[in-house]
């Protein structure tokens, strides 16, 4: 495993869309095994592939420690309730705001086999999934985020 270089705000990448994992290979593993060595060397709860510079349909999650989602081409399916809590982010360093987000999260997604899995997630994990999801499409949580704290 290598640890990834993590992009920051400013850099294009974060802004642009990823394109949908075709095949789960070997590539992807690495960069699943990669992205989750990175997110635990820099403290972080998750991390998306943009993040480190690859724009492809990839997310690691880990709320709990030693529970790692790994999310290919991830998709929330449900979501309810509201949670307004403060969100920081890797890639916006030193920084953080309040984000509305949903209390509840249904998400599907491949895992690193290539098998369709579903995960549930509530408060924190909810949010991490709902954060990690945004970036594949260009956002971050600034975006939308108040108080922003540097």
């Amino acid at each position: 495993m290598a640890k990834l270089h993590i992009v920051t705000e400013g850099d294009r990448v974060l802004r642009l869309k990823s394109r949908p994992v075709t095949e789960v290979n070997d590539r992807i593993k690495t960069l699943l095994d990669d992205m989750t060595e990175t997110m635990r060397e820099a403290d972080g709860c998750g991390l998306a592939a943009p993040q480190v510079g690859v724009l492809r349909r990839v997310v690691v999650v880990e709320t709990e420690p030693g529970v790692v989602y790994e999310l290919i081409n991830p998709v929330i399916v449900e979501k309810s309730g509201d949670q307004h809590e403060v969100e920081g982010c890797l890639s916006v360093p030193n920084k953080s705001g309040y984000t509305h987000r949903p209390a509840y999260v249904k998400v599907e997604a491949l895992d690193r086999n290539g098998n369709p899995v579903t995960y549930e997630g509530r408060d924190l994990l909810a949010r991490a999934f709902c954060h990690e999801i945004d970036h594949l499409d260009g956002i971050l949580y600034i975006d939308h985020a108040e108080m922003i704290d540097n």
